[in-house]
């Protein structure tokens, strides 16, 4: 069967002692260590003041990453569809909705309500860009890195289009947290072209008759780095990021589902 080859336009990067892709790829190359520094987010600057005031960690680490990978991909983000993935959305307002539940009037704040579908994200950033292309939101607990990364690439080369895929994570306040451990927030997005362009980085292909691999997922050289890719489901992309940053052409994997990893041919451009 046909291999399925995009190209990366544009990234996105935001995480605990990562502001932005630059200060990431030093890290990923080992110029600079990781550090486990609270992940700090910006405001959303290009929602309205009134969602922007609604906005919580999901839409401000998925419009940070977003629209530096758009900005880095040299397109417009009106006319691109979008993918948005997440092991399970905003840990915050799940954490006040089930505290206001569990208290004596149970009365849930429209906000915190409007704020908890899993495609919250999707439709925060269609307000901010004005995007009107199909948006998909999606979860596969701690592969969904990888499901979004195979729905963001499928799409791209079936419909012959550029496609924004963003991956985010949030951590939960405890008693969740200790439910589902994870430390702090973090945020991918990767611009995906069907063919080569002027800003493309680098190429990976998905062969349909070997793209699960029952071998171990690939591991980071930073102990740090490592502890997140290991900690956060969305930091489950960094070995990707880490051979875009070496330019070495070969297999990647990545976590997936509990017995396979997602196998990807990686080339530079």
């Amino acid at each position: 069967m046909t291999a399925l080859t995009v190209f990366i336009d544009g990234v996105g990067l935001v995480g605990p002692g990562i502001a932005d892709w630059a200060q990431g790829q030093a890290q990923l190359a080992g110029y600079a260590p990781g550090q486990w520094q609270k992940t700090v987010l910006a405001a959303p600057a290009h929602l309205p003041p009134a969602e922007r005031r609604r906005a919580g960690a999901v839409i401000r680490v998925s419009q940070t990453v977003g629209f530096e990978a758009v900005a880095a991909a040299g397109i417009a983000a009106r006319g691109l569809v979008s993918v948005f993935t997440s092991s399970g959305g905003d840990g915050v307002n799940c954490h006040e909705m089930c505290t206001a539940l569990a208290s004596d009037d149970r009365l849930i704040s429209p906000t915190r309500f409007h704020n908890s579908v899993h495609n919250a994200a999707s439709g925060y950033w269609g307000i901010a860009t004005g995007a009107m292309a199909a948006s998909t939101a999606l979860c596969a607990f701690d592969g969904s890195f990888a499901a979004g990364l195979v729905e963001a690439l499928t799409q791209a080369v079936v419909q012959a289009e550029p496609v924004l895929l963003v991956a985010f994570d949030t951590d939960y306040p405890e008693p969740l947290r200790a439910c589902r451990p994870v430390p702090d927030t973090f945020g991918l997005a990767l611009v995906l072209s069907p063919v080569r362009t002027a800003h493309s980085l680098g190429q990976i292909s998905l062969h349909p008759a070997s793209y699960l691999s029952p071998g171990p997922a690939d591991v980071l050289v930073d102990a740090v780095l490592e502890s997140q890719r290991q900690s956060i489901p969305a930091a489950r992309g960094l070995p990707l990021l880490a051979a875009l940053v070496r330019q070495q052409s070969g297999l990647v994997r990545l976590d997936y589902l509990d017995d396979c990893r997602l196998a990807l041919e990686f080339s530079p451009c």
